[in-house]
């Protein structure tokens, strides 16, 4: 065991120069890049996402939004190509900015911006912003100007949003003003169209048609009176000579008409032979004996003058019956109408109640846009005064007297241990790759054969002395060329931290 710890130490001993190329090549390298690292300061914000200022019981903003979304929609808003180059080009954030191209500079910006949400149940919502610059100064300028960004972007869109609301609600009303005035039209064009058939007159209309045949019953039983009157009128012309109105008859004649009716209704109670009925009769005789001396009704002018009366008085009932039956054909043609409008009373209704129906369904609309217009007018108002919810600064972003990186001498020891153990690696690498014979154990194992004795290479001083400066020069050389490279790539192509932070962003750190 003690032999294999020789064996091994003694050929690491004898590849020590190439442990030495690798760990001072990786150690002079890493070194170099520390040194070269361009010194980074970071300045820092926090916001603070406050509740609003008036309670929701009392007045409601219009504009709703969960914290984190807006802390995330402000984000974005933020990390814009056009903000990240305006702020770049305002504060000179990269010296070589000229060389650069538009897309370089919008992904340095985005790489040297950290920013982080933290919000939560129960928990403030807040909102940190730091940002990595060569010079304190302009870390502290770009994290102003994004703090600035937020406050106006955070204002401008709660305020746009409010105005839309606004304005969207504004219109609401308007428009459906403008559908309930053309509905009310058309309700009373309807109505005016069919004002005589509408629903809420159909009472009306059956009590009128009720009334109208009611009053043709009353006519007909006036006309069949009136015919009556006038059958009875030249009944009691025919037998009196008179119309029983305006009597012509002497009173000789009236009188002896009398005992006539009451001789009539003797006769029905007694006989002839009754002292009363002789009396009458007597009576009658002698009256008879004056009226025929007096002469007939018919004869000389007063017997015209009965028939003229007559006349008259048949006139004014046939004109009496003309009238009637005018008014019971009037009456029986309102009827009619009557009848037609009761008939379309129910399809104007179920028409007019689907116009009411409309009418009520934008009147609740127009009541609903009313009272969101309202409440979006208030909500615009608490926006405009700032009295929502809001985003506060609770840590202004100062120069930072000290850089925060690079950590030059955690990289240096890094890069020193990173080159030792790759010399070891190194080394370790050609010894599993190398098969040659170097030791009696080897020709036992690989040729099976027991040497008597074996004698080491020996070199001359001479070589020796020229292995060693090669070695030297190698170690050299290859350390300038290095560091070198190291200096142009930084200077020339890409700078370290920049290649730094490509490098471990494609290995997903």
């Amino acid at each position: 065991m003690n032999d294999d710890l020789k064996f091994y130490f003694a050929i690491f001993l004898r590849r020590f120069h190439y442990f030495a190329l690798v760990a001072v090549v990786v150690s002079a390298a890493g070194i170099a890049v520390a040194f070269m690292l361009p010194t980074k300061y970071q300045a820092e914000a926090i916001l603070l996402v406050e509740p609003p200022q008036i309670p929701d019981e009392l007045a409601a903003s219009t504009v709703r939004t969960i914290p984190q979304e807006l802390l995330q929609i402000i984000e974005q808003r933020l990390m814009t190509r056009t903000n990240l180059l305006d702020i770049a080009d305002e504060f000179d954030v990269y010296s070589d900015r000229p060389r650069m191209f538009a897309d370089d500079i919008v992904e340095a910006m985005r790489e040297d911006t950290t920013i982080r949400i933290r919000t939560g149940r129960n928990e403030a919502s807040l909102f940190t912003i730091q940002f990595n610059a060569g010079r304190a100064r302009t870390s502290a300028d770009v994290v102003n100007a994004y703090v600035t960004r937020v406050l106006e972007d955070n204002a401008e869109l709660r305020r746009d949003r409010a105005e839309g609301t606004m304005d969207f609600f504004a219109a609401e009303v308007e428009r459906l003003s403008v559908d309930l005035a053309r509905k009310s039209a058309e309700i009373l064009d309807f109505k005016n169209a069919n004002i005589d058939s509408l629903p809420e007159n159909l009472n009306y209309l059956l009590d009128r048609q009720g009334d109208l045949r009611d009053r043709v019953s009353d006519i007909e039983r006036e006309i069949a009176s009136l015919g009556q009157q006038r059958e009875r009128l030249i009944v009691v012309f025919n037998a009196t000579g008179g119309t029983g109105g305006n009597d012509l008859r002497s009173p000789e004649q009236r009188e002896l008409d009398a005992l006539r009716n009451e001789l009539d209704q003797a006769l029905t109670i007694y006989s002839e032979q009754n002292p009363r009925v002789k009396q009458l009769r007597n009576r009658i005789a002698s009256l008879e004996t004056a009226v025929s001396s007096q002469g007939t009704p018919g004869d000389g002018g007063q017997g015209e003058a009965r028939q003229s009366l007559l006349e008259l008085q048949l006139s004014e009932i046939d004109t009496r019956v003309e009238l009637l039956k005018d008014e019971r054909a009037n009456i029986e043609n309102e009827v009619v109408e009557l009848r037609q409008n009761i008939e379309k009373t129910p399809t104007n209704s179920v028409a007019l109640e689907a116009l009411l129906r409309d009418y009520g369904n934008l009147q609740q609309q127009y009541d609903l846009a009313v009272n969101a217009a309202s409440r979006a007018a208030t909500g615009e108002r608490i926006e405009l005064l700032s009295k929502g919810e809001r985003i506060s600064i609770i840590s202004q972003p100062v120069a930072p007297r000290e850089p925060t990186s690079p950590n030059r001498p955690m990289i240096a020891l890094l890069s020193v241990l990173g080159g030792l153990a790759g010399g070891v690696a190194f080394v370790t690498l050609i010894e599993l790759l190398n098969r040659s014979i170097r030791r009696p154990a080897d020709l036992v194992k690989g040729l099976g054969i027991t040497p008597l004795a074996t004698l080491p290479l020996i070199r001359t001083p001479g070589e020796v002395a020229r292995r060693r400066g090669l070695i030297f020069s190698t170690i050299l050389f290859s350390t300038a060329a290095t560091i070198a490279a190291a200096y142009y790539l930084h200077t020339a192509v890409i700078p370290l931290d920049l290649l730094m932070d490509r490098l471990l962003g494609a290995a997903g750190f």
